[in-house]
């Protein structure tokens, strides 16, 4: 087992696959690696899915200030464009000064420092994980209102879809891209043609969805001051988030996988400007308001297309999305852990990959946490959310101020207009994330607050553990050259078998001086047992010493151990391996009638001593007799 930093990513398994630089992989390797167009499925359902309720966010604030408030819906709308323009712009160039991914953690690693890219990685770890119980518990929100007899197993539902998206991600990104590209195009082609078919409209089609529902509008105010349109602005930006994923998660692309993963960036960006520009000139030209009991997204398909099938089809749609919108996070999360590891923050298993390459490891880690907090908030959307987007605005803002030291140092043509941009980005989702934790605080989002720098901290408890390895390994040291040295196997045996005569065949070859060890307990009841077995190896006379150790407790391990030590302190120049004989049953059920004094021997030796511990292995075969 690999302790120590791997040098390089290969070096972490025989199984792990180095990051896409951009040189053409294997076709083997290849095929298991994302197109822009799968890029989107696989990468960008979060950010799609966020079209459902940014702009509701918005609706819902202003909705405050009454009808007049309302009538702010398009430019808050248009400034969340324009930090979308900035932030897809920024992450464009972040893919390709990063091309192994990493996004935020990875800016900030180079030109901000290491404490800081694990605030931005504690961020994004924080942020994808909410991002699946969120998502997940959206659409199955969504379904349990078409169907209200299902409310009462949501928990149940929410982790079935959860099991079912971690199952398709362990087959793969490409196979998880392939499987929600349907749902994708369906979803923006529903929105796209409700937009276009609204913009034909001279007034709402049918308005039966809000029907009966109760006005969110407030009454009588009129005023719309600078704090109201912060907080909308705050709150539509909950529609960026999923913006970085694909920064994230560039190795996952084919190469040239830096210019696929910039086409999915932008496609992403110019796909979410339009929906989101779309749906807020639509809630002015129908004159919406937001109602109790049924979301925007759903009057203005009603107001669109009118309530038939087309309607429905909107909201099948935005329900599966909303769902699978989980999805996003399966294919970023794993490779950001997978840096973190190889950068000795997380254990060294998370960089390792499948043959699908896939990280398992984090694949797992991300299902079950995201299963304790769905079972946490029974399932409840309302629960989560004022958790969701406060640790993306930190990544953004982190990432965008990183960018700007990235271009101060390298200073290309154009340097003070990129660097401008980044640093407008970086004031504009810096205050972005100080208003949302201001007013979600009291709401949950102190837990975030709390757990930022417990996660932080946990980074830097793993470095320093790693680090104090791999000293006592003296990793990139030029070892001291191998030299033999005498060698002692000490075989425990507990009888004499066919076992017993491999074993010390295999310890003969093994070792200088073989040692058979046997634990005796002085009742009478297993006195005669050691007198069988002492008869015995006399008669037999394999040359090999017999050692008996008495155990007043029927201890097997801790006599052994003490033995084992005792035997080191009195031959220092030789090397003491213990070889402890075990059967392989030739049925899986079979070993469930094995004793395991093996594993207790191995685990006491391995505790109390350094001894070298080799564990024969006889295969209990029809051959075998």
């Amino acid at each position: 087992m690999n302790m120590g930093k791997p040098s390089t990513a290969g070096q972490a398994s025989g199984t792990e696959e180095p990051p896409d630089t951009g040189v053409r992989a294997p076709a083997s390797g290849d095929r298991h690696r994302l197109t822009a167009v799968q890029g989107l499925a696989a990468l960008s359902l979060d950010a799609m899915a966020s079209v459902a309720y940014g702009p509701e966010s918005i609706v819902l604030v202003l909705a405050a200030a009454g009808a007049y408030g309302m009538g702010f819906t398009l430019p808050v709308t248009l400034a969340i464009a324009a930090l979308l323009a900035v932030l897809v712009a920024s992450y464009r160039q972040v893919i390709a000064a990063f091309p192994d991914g990493g996004g935020s953690y990875a800016v900030a690693k180079r030109h901000l420092g290491r404490r800081t890219s694990l605030v931005a990685a504690a961020s994004l770890i924080l942020d994808y994980v909410l991002n699946v119980a969120v998502s997940v518990t959206a659409g199955v929100a969504a379904l349990t209102s078409a169907f209200p007899e299902l409310y009462g197993e949501r928990v149940w539902i929410c982790l079935g879809v959860l099991v079912l998206v971690t199952a398709v991600n362990m087959r793969g990104v490409v196979e998880s891209a392939k499987a929600f590209l349907v749902p994708t195009a369906v979803f923006v082609g529903s929105i796209l043609a409700m937009v276009v078919v609204g913009l034909f409209r001279d007034g709402p089609v049918s308005t039966a969805s809000a029907a009966g529902h109760a006005s969110a509008l407030g009454e009588g105010a009129t005023t719309v001051g600078a704090l109201l349109l912060l907080k909308a602005f705050a709150a539509g930006c909950s529609a960026l988030t999923g913006v970085e994923a694909v920064a994230n998660a560039v190795p996952s692309f084919r190469a040239p996988a830096a210019r696929r993963a910039q086409r999915t960036e932008v496609a992403l960006g110019a796909l979410l400007g339009v929906m989101l520009i779309g749906l807020s000139i639509l809630i002015g030209r129908f004159h919406l308001q937001p109602v109790e009991g049924v979301t925007v997204l759903a009057q203005l398909a009603d107001a669109s297309f009118g309530h038939n099938a087309a309607f429905y089809v909107v909201q099948f749609a935005t329900m599966v999305l909303l769902a699978l919108a989980a999805n996003t996070s399966f294919g970023g999360l794993p490779v950001l852990m997978s840096l973190l590891a190889r950068d000795n923050h997380l254990p060294h298993v998370f960089a390792l990959k499948a043959d699908r390459q896939v990280h398992r490891h984090g694949v797992v880690w991300l299902a079950l946490v995201s299963a304790l907090l769905l079972v946490f908030s029974g399932g409840d959307t309302n629960t989560l959310v004022p958790l969701f987007a406060i640790g993306v605005f930190i990544g953004f803002t982190i990432c965008q101020v990183g960018m700007v030291r990235h271009w101060y140092g390298e200073r290309p043509r154009g340097w003070r207009a990129k660097a401008a941009l980044n640093g407008f980005g970086a004031l504009l989702t810096g205050v972005s994330a100080v208003v949302v934790t201001a007013t979600k605080f009291t709401e949950g989002a102190w837990l975030i607050v709390v757990a930022l720098p417990l996660l932080v901290l946990g980074f830097e408890k793993i470095h320093r553990a790693y680090t104090e390895i791999g000293e006592c390994l003296e990793l990139g040291q030029i070892p001291r050259a191998p030299h033999r040295s005498r060698s002692v196997v000490v075989v425990p045996v507990s009888g004499l078998s066919r076992l017993t005569s491999q074993a010390l065949n295999a310890a003969t070859s093994l070792g200088d001086d073989v040692l058979a060890v046997t634990v005796t307990h002085p009742a009478p009841e297993d006195r005669e047992t050691a007198e069988a077995l002492r008869r015995d190896w006399e008669l037999w006379k394999p040359g090999v010493e017999l050692i008996e150790l008495s155990s007043e407790t029927r201890s097997l391990g801790r006599p052994l151990a003490a033995y084992v030590r005792k035997l080191a302190q009195s031959h220092p120049d030789a090397q003491v391996t213990v070889l402890i004989p075990e059967t392989e049953p030739a049925h899986l059920w079979q070993r469930l009638l094995q004793n395991q004094r093996g594993s207790v021997v191995a685990h006491a030796v391995r505790r109390d001593t350094d001894a070298v511990i080799c564990r024969l292995r006889f295969r209990i075969t029809t051959d075998a007799r």
